[in-house]
């Protein structure tokens, strides 16, 4: 009976032992999910847009859209979350441009056309080159510029707008580091001893002097509905929560109505403190 006990216990620590390895090892493959096809555009919603390719500092060549809105209000810089490409994010391209703001959308290094491997330090220098973009070639002014990021997007974001002055921030289904969600899913292992990612969104929003508008649902089901709380406590005023229903991924589709309300009071808001 012993011995059977030993033995059962021996094979739990080894297959523990060997699932955290793999996880430790193999943590790219756990957080960036790029899809290499472009499968529709904005053409599809009846939108015009424009190809863009432009290089970032480390010289990695990232494929874009610009979707002009007809005397935009602003130009939101669009980073998604880590699935996906760009042509995975009509809906809401679609619903800023119904909004009235002009869309610049970008796929981080891996993802969609764009060149290069992923990684956390990439993204920050794609998210950087995607702003230097805006400014130098299209000539658009930083009070212009509403930054947008959902979910690891947000983290992504909250980097750039924590050195960067934009018109505003909003920060969508966004964790507060990537160590926090790592204890979150695995709550069996050392997820923030063995996590080697960062992408802290909560030491970000401290930084952010910008008005921040924080979205985030209750039934969220991937990153916790407390998270976005801290990072709505984190953040200095002016900010703003807005609630919304619906899992991680479709949130902002099964509260259509309150979500594009919240967005629109936010963006007019900010609109009329720049006049």
């Amino acid at each position: 009976m012993f011995q059977t006990l030993l033995s059962l216990a021996l094979l739990f620590a080894a297959v523990y032992v060997c699932f955290g390895a793999t996880l430790f090892v193999n943590q790219s493959r756990f957080i960036y999910f790029p899809d290499p096809t472009i499968f529709s555009t904005p053409e599809k919603l009846g939108l015009r847009y424009r190809s863009v390719t432009f290089a970032t500092a480390d010289n990695v060549k990232l494929d874009a859209w610009f979707i002009p809105a007809a005397e935009a209000k602003g130009v939101i810089l669009f980073c998604h979350g880590n699935a996906g490409n760009i042509s995975h994010r009509l809906e809401t391209i679609d619903i800023f441009h119904q909004l009235g703001y002009s869309t610049f959308i970008f796929d981080y290094r891996g993802y969609g056309k764009s060149e290069g491997t992923p990684s956390e330090a990439g993204t920050y220098l794609d998210v950087e080159a995607a702003w230097d973009y805006l400014v130098s070639r299209e000539n658009i002014s930083y009070s212009q510029i509403i930054v947008f990021g959902r979910s690891l997007g947000g983290a992504i974001a909250a980097s750039l707008c924590s050195m960067k002055e934009p018109r505003a921030c909003i920060l969508e289904s966004t964790f507060t580091s990537a160590q926090d969600m790592a204890a979150a899913m695995y709550p069996f292992f050392p997820g923030r001893m063995l996590c080697r990612f960062q992408y802290n969104a909560e030491a970000a929003v401290k930084k952010i002097n910008c008005p921040l508008l924080i979205i985030h649902s209750p039934d969220d089901d991937i990153v916790p509905f407390s998270q976005g709380r801290r990072l709505f406590a984190a953040a200095h005023a002016p900010k703003t929560f807005l609630q919304i229903s619906g899992n991680h991924n479709a949130g902002f589709l099964l509260s259509a109505v309150r979500y594009k309300k919240g967005l629109e009071d936010f963006l007019n808001k900010e609109e009329r403190s720049e006049k």
